[in-house]
């Protein structure tokens, strides 16, 4: 996931405008004191141990058909881990706390791993709930979700983290393509909460392919003039600039959806009147300044060119198809491997410099030098 601020200062390594001390210290927060302890005691030649994930077992206490292709799941505590009952009544066990933009890894039967936003409300402590769209052509994560998990089954998740979080500046902007409106929409709730000058703008195909619109109608009825619902078959695909001219002046904007539509509000950003760009995606940003280099596996000699327009973690996976990943994107560390020789260009968000100098690595968005050969510990 990536997260933008104001686009005047310069692009970090992947393209992306730097996160202010603020946000950056928000992001950290939960992992520091941890990293730090594990670091002491981590044995010398390898990567320092970091905090390892609690993995919750919960039960899907609901399912529901939110759009075409759109389903959400209600997870709750299972019977028998407190005193009260499966379905995640105030009888049962509380839910660790999280806060608007906030994640959770779920744990599909089948082993694959995949995040989602948490899109209920942050006050509820007995429920998580995620809205999944099916992919086509996809990983097989969502397909899962939508044709294997059923209501009663139990599943693994990890989190919440949060990546994304929500500042509450006085004036915000929250522009939500298709199921980009996951984590907004516990944003809107919140500001409209605390009262703050806030706009959402909700895109989509059609109005059928937009999650929660009874939901967004409560809010827009209860709001006036605030909620902006734009289907592309009524109104056209809207452009960036279009988008944008809602933001109240020197307001903070918050965009989450495809690909193109937050590269045209980043492309757009510099003409509008507000003063920060957060935004969050749900696939990989595109490789910038990609250089081909090598990949070995240990000892065996064996030797994987990755291209300039491929990832190392696309590379390796075709080898180790066992590998694990889950974000793609360099801040949840699933994918860590070591580097035995060779220079990373290290280009995710999570690791220490203690860690990246013991070796470690996250293939999925860092690198090596153009024609560098790194030696994987495999």
């Amino acid at each position: 996931m990536d997260i933008g601020t104001p686009v005047t200062r310069p692009p970090d390594l992947y393209g992306r405008p730097r996160s202010d001390s603020f946000m950056q210290k928000l992001a950290a927060f939960s992992d520091n004191a941890v990293t730090r302890l594990a670091r002491r005691s981590s044995p010398p030649g390898r990567p320092p141990a970091t905090k390892m994930p609690v993995i919750r077992e919960l039960v899907v206490a609901a399912k529901h058909q939110e759009a075409e292709d759109v389903v959400s799941l209600r997870l709750a505590a299972p019977a028998g881990s407190s005193d009260g009952s499966s379905d995640g009544s105030s009888d049962g066990e509380k839910l660790p706390p999280w806060q608007p933009g906030a994640h959770i890894e779920l744990h599909l039967p089948s082993g694959r791993k995949r995040q989602y936003s948490l899109c209920g409300d942050p006050a509820d402590r007995y429920r998580y709930r995620i809205a999944v769209r099916r992919i086509a052509n996809g990983g097989g994560g969502s397909a899962e979700v939508h044709d294997v998990l059923g209501e009663g089954m139990r599943v693994a998740i990890t989190g919440p983290r949060n990546a994304f979080p929500f500042a509450a500046e006085a004036s915000v902007l929250l522009i939500a393509g298709g199921i980009g409106i996951t984590p907004l929409l516990p944003m809107a709730r919140e500001a409209a909460r605390r009262g703050l000058d806030w706009r959402l703008v909700h895109t989509g195909r059609s109005r059928g392919s937009m999650p929660f619109a009874a939901e967004l109608a409560e809010l827009a009825a209860a709001a006036p003039g605030r909620v902006s619902i734009r289907p592309d078959d009524e109104s056209g695909v809207p452009e960036a600039a279009d988008l944008l001219s809602s933001s109240p002046a020197a307001g903070a904007v918050y965009c989450c959806g495809p690909a193109p539509m937050i590269d045209g509000v980043r492309r757009a950003f510099g003409g509008s009147c507000a003063s920060a760009l957060h935004f969050e995606r749900f696939a990989p940003a595109p490789i910038t300044d990609g250089r081909p280099f090598e990949l070995q596996l240990g000892d065996t000699g064996r030797v994987l060119p990755v291209p300039y327009d491929r990832s190392a973690l696309d590379v390796l996976h075709e080898a180790l198809p066992d590998l694990p990943f889950s974000c793609r994107q360099g801040f949840c560390g699933t994918c860590r491997v070591r580097v035995a020789h060779g220079d990373v260009d290290h280009r995710d968000r999570r690791l220490t410099a203690t860690e990246r100098a013991a070796g470690a690595m996250l293939p999925c968005v860092s690198r090596a030098p153009e024609g560098e050969r790194l030696v994987l510990e495999v």
